[in-house]
């Protein structure tokens, strides 16, 4: 199916990662832990766990027993923090056919529908802390 939000599984894995770091915050999480639980290659979850930390948004600790932690407060931290730590500015999505110019708004088969969606999903994204998520059980 296709994902009509385009967000990129980059961003999906850094968002679900960071769930899981605000639900244990008292342990150092090993890269191995989150990508058995999400289901996902190490090798991949790492470089995304890498971006994350270059945003300050959570800190590695190598070596034995070592693993990653949240910097932040999980009450401070938005899932637009986290999803523009990983694929940079929010853009909004244009044309779901992907043309190279986006479609006229007024010509276009869905009218503001893509932009409406859009704009809900931006302000959801800025208005949802991390911390929500705490409450849900691993």
């Amino acid at each position: 199916m296709t994902n009509i939000l385009k967000i990129s599984e980059a961003a999906s894995l850094g968002l679900h990662a960071m769930i899981i770091l605000a639900k244990n915050p008292n342990e150092l999480v090993s890269v191995k832990y989150i990508a058995d639980t999400l289901e996902v290659s190490a090798n991949h979850l790492s470089k995304v766990m890498q971006r994350l930390v270059k945003s300050d948004l959570v800190r590695s600790i190598k070596g034995n027993g070592g693993g990653f932690k949240l910097v932040q407060n999980p009450e401070t931290v938005t899932l637009l923090d986290i999803y523009e730590a990983i694929d940079g500015k929010f853009r909004p999505s244009g044309c779901l056919l992907e043309r190279q110019n986006a479609c006229d708004p007024e010509n276009c088969i869905l009218g503001g529908l893509v932009k409406s969606l859009n704009t809900q999903v931006e302000d959801h994204f800025k208005n949802t802390k991390l911390s929500s998520f705490i409450g849900d059980q691993k």
